[in-house]
Formats: C-alpha cells, sequence, structure tokens
C-alpha cells in the first residue's frame, strides 16, 4: 500500500509498504480521511521532543486525526465492526498498569499514540491498523470531514469542560489555531460567552468569517471579568498572562506547549485561589465531541481549508502553498487521491 514516511527531518516520500494485517483484538482500516497537524509539523522538522527522548524515531508514519471504514478484524473482534465507519484514540495504553484500569490509559507510562510515540504506525497511509478498544463509530450524520476532526475536537472539549464553565459564564481562548476555534465553537454551543485573542490578523479575520465576533488582537483583549482562560498556544509568555487575567476563584487551562519553558508564579495561583489544569490528549473527549457533531451543536468542517492527497503531505507540513487549498487551519489527506 502506499503511505508517506518521514525518513529524516525535512526529508520524507511516499513510498510502498507493507500493508497491516489485524491480529487479535485489532482492525484494519481503509482510511478515508486524516488531518494534518501541528505535531506532524514538529515531527518533520524534528522538533518533536519524543524524537530527543527516545519515544519515537524516524522513520516514521504520521497521522492521528483520522476515520475511515473498517475492512478485516482480528481474532476476537465482534464482527458488528466490519464495514463501520470509524475515529478512533490515538493513545493507546497497556491495559494492565493502575493508570489503564483506572480509566486514564491517555497517560499510561507504556502507551502508544499512533503516529506519535512507540512506533505505532500513523494514519498518512492507505490502511491503518488499531486495537478495536480504541474505536468510535460515527454516525451518517458526522460525514468523513467532521469524522477526521474529532481527535482534535476531543482535546478542544476536554479543555473547554476544564474550565467548569456553564451558561452566562465567561471565558478566554489565546491561539486562534484549530484548537482554539475548536475550544471556542464548543463553548459558545454550550451558551458560555467566549473571547478569542491571537496575535494574526488573518487567524483572527478567520475566526470572525465563522462566527466568532469577539475576536482580539493581544492587546486589545477587553478589560473585564473572565471566568477562565485556555491557552492553545505555543507561546511562552502565555500561561502567566493568562494567569493575571483569569478572576480569582478561576480557571486556567493549558493544553498548548511552547518550545521553551514557560514560567507561572505558584502565589499569584495562591493568592488568587486559581487553578491550573494540563490537557494531554482527546481521549475522555471523542464521545461527547462526535455527540455535539452529531446533532449539530457544533459544525467544525469550515476549519478544513482543503483535502489533498497523500503527494502533497510533504507540502502541508512544509507551509508551501497548495493549488486550491484556503485559509482555513486544517488540511485534510484522502489517501484515496
Amino acid at each position: 500500500m502506499k503511505a508517506f514516511v518521514v525518513t529524516a527531518p525535512r526529508e520524507s516520500a511516499v513510498v510502498d509498504v507493507e500493508p497491516p494485517t489485524a491480529g487479535p483484538g485489532q482492525v484494519v482500516v481503509d482510511v478515508h480521511r486524516v488531518g494534518v497537524c501541528g505535531t506532524d509539523v514538529e515531527f518533520f522538522t524534528g522538533e518533536m521532543a519524543y524524537l530527543h527522548q527516545g519515544h519515537a524515531h524516524f522513520p516514521m508514519r504520521l497521522g492521528h486525526e483520522w476515520m475511515g471504514v473498517v475492512s478485516s478484524i482480528g481474532a476476537g473482534v465482534d464482527g458488528s465492526w466490519l464495514g463501520r465507519r470509524v475515529t478512533g484514540d490515538t493513545m493507546l495504553g497497556c491495559g494492565r498498569c493502575r493508570r489503564c484500569l483506572g480509566g486514564r490509559q491517555h497517560v499510561c507510562h507504556d502507551r502508544y499514540e499512533i503516529g506519535i510515540r512507540g512506533d505505532w504506525p500513523g494514519a498518512l497511509a492507505e490502511q491503518l491498523l488499531v486495537p478495536a478498544s480504541a474505536l468510535h463509530a460515527l454516525p451518517d450524520s458526522v460525514d468523513d470531514t467532521a469524522g477526521a476532526l474529532v481527535e482534535p475536537g476531543g482535546n478542544a472539549m476536554r479543555a473547554v469542560e476544564a474550565t467548569d464553565a456553564g451558561p452566562g459564564s465567561r471565558i478566554l481562548i489565546y491561539g486562534p489555531g484549530a484548537i482554539g476555534l475548536l475550544a471556542a465553537m464548543i463553548a459558545e454551543s454550550d451558551g458560555i460567552e467566549v473571547h478569542l485573542a491571537g496575535r494574526s490578523d488573518t487567524s483572527l479575520g478567520f475566526a470572525r468569517s465563522i462566527g466568532l465576533r469577539n475576536a482580539w488582537k493581544l492587546d486589545e483583549v477587553p478589560d473585564q471579568p473572565y471566568d477562565a482562560v485556555i491557552d492553545c498556544t505555543f507561546g511562552v509568555d502565555i500561561p502567566a498572562r493568562a494567569v493575571s487575567l483569569v478572576e480569582p476563584g478561576g480557571r486556567v487551562v493549558l493544553i498548548g506547549l511552547s518550545g521553551a519553558p514557560s514560567h507561572i508564579d505558584s502565589r499569584d495561583l495562591v493568592l488568587g485561589d486559581i487553578t491550573a489544569v494540563g490537557i494531554l490528549s482527546a481521549s475522555p473527549g471523542l464521545a461527547d465531541t462526535i455527540e455535539h457533531y452529531a446533532d449539530g451543536r457544533v459544525d467544525p468542517r469550515p476549519l478544513v481549508a482543503g483535502t489533498v492527497g497523500l503527494a502533497d503531505v510533504g507540502a502541508a507540513l512544509a507551509g508551501t502553498p497548495i493549488a486550491g487549498v484556503g485559509t482555513g487551519p486544517k488540511i485534510h489527506i484522502d489517501p484515496r487521491l
């Protein structure tokens, strides 16, 4: 089968590889759509920390935001999965440790992460091997585009849930990329007043174009009480800024990762009675995200700038313009093209 392979920093190709075979408890998925995200870019450039920590190695096959159709199943897998449209969890725990048994497989010390950690091949290929336990069925009301946005949506869902905000609350989200926009859309669908802050006129303009009216440059954020602040950026200075703006007794939610250590003064947390929450992975938020997409509360599809084939993945990761691709923050890949 065809697969996109990164062989070294900024070196990649579409090559023929052996197709996967489903073992016990596993399925093979025919991939229909894959999203390209910032983590993939970090691997492509060689900057991703996992490469330097020994959790990932070149050559590697990327792709963890995906959907497709189950085409074969291994021993012990319920036959009803065959032929179903699915997406799945990126985080694959060992299933035996205290964390996994407690429902926290996404922080299992020995976890695999599809297309990211532990050399588990990713979805930028015609087929993908996945444990059946990681699958989530997609209803007909969630099309292929939305299906491949469930994983980033799950991250955004968890960030919004971690704010503990409800209808009538006001939150501020730093970062108008895919996660920030999805978080804003989810929060607004739940009756929360959302303000979005960023550095780029282009990204803020896009946010306004999809109905997120309260989109501001960093130095233009309105001076008003925020019950929670979500950091969806790479900015080393944003966590401290978030702590300074959130209301006493409020919450700061951190889902972005800076390239260098960021610093928060714990005295500010204590004296403000502020709760800081870190979010890793979409895992506990996938089912809720599918429900929000399925019933129409959130339509994530406007975020996709275009859909191209495997031959264009290298250009997408390098930030090279691709013909026919618009201005949205997300590019999708259809390996069948």
